[in-house]
């Protein structure tokens, strides 16, 4: 989420089409400025320069600003797992479909929320807004796995198998945001904490 630094008054609006980007880029101004607590909807709208009620067409609440990358990366994932190779055993597919989903991320995709905790003050945030999209991504694996093996959906080992692998992965994306300047690729990170998790899960699977 790059900043656009400019001379105008703190507050000015913009007189610009509203864009889905045009607020998050006003909102990471203003969590920098006044940190994410300090900051309402409204303040945003106001930098931006639209109304509420256009803030609210393009998100659903203020922590949404602060995944505006992994959410669009994560609507795609459904075809991403569609599109593995129907004779690829199911733990194979989810590994090669979780690489490709951190191949959605270089250097200037991570949220910035997430390189900037302590500036912005969003660590209590990050916390509870990441729950819902960890479990919605467990729940699309769930799915997944379970249909690729002829189980029930219900079933024990598709879920647990679902929850570990997604675990290893924000574990290795949680390293990756940690370390800063000196981070390379996200993907061989995902591969790594992965793989183990995926292969321990495949003679069940």
């Amino acid at each position: 989420m790059a900043l656009a630094h400019s001379a105008r008054p703190a507050g000015a609006g913009r007189p610009r089409s509203s864009s889905r980007g045009m607020i998050a880029e006003a909102a990471a101004e203003l969590f920098l400025e006044q940190t994410y607590a300090g900051t309402t909807v409204d303040d945003i709208a106001r930098r931006a320069g639209v109304s509420r009620a256009t803030f609210f067409n393009y998100f659903g609440a203020k922590s949404d600003l602060l995944w505006l990358e992994v959410d669009e990366a994560l609507a795609a994932f459904d075809d991403t797992l569609a599109a593995a190779p129907a004779d690829a055993a199911p733990m194979d597919a989810v590994l090669d479909a979780l690489t490709r989903l951190a191949d959605a991320f270089g250097p200037g995709r991570l949220p910035l929320a997430v390189t900037q905790v302590e500036l912005m003050g969003t660590d209590a945030e990050l916390q509870a807004s990441a729950l819902p999209r960890f479990l919605a991504l467990v729940r699309r694996l769930e799915t997944f796995i379970a249909q690729r093996a002829g189980l029930p959906s219900d079933a024990l080992l598709p879920r647990a198998a679902a929850t570990a692998v997604v675990g290893a992965a924000v574990s290795a994306a949680a390293a990756w945001a940690r370390a800063g300047v000196r981070r390379g690729p996200l993907t061989p990170l995902v591969r790594t904490a992965v793989a183990p998790v995926c292969a321990g899960y495949a003679p069940f699977l």
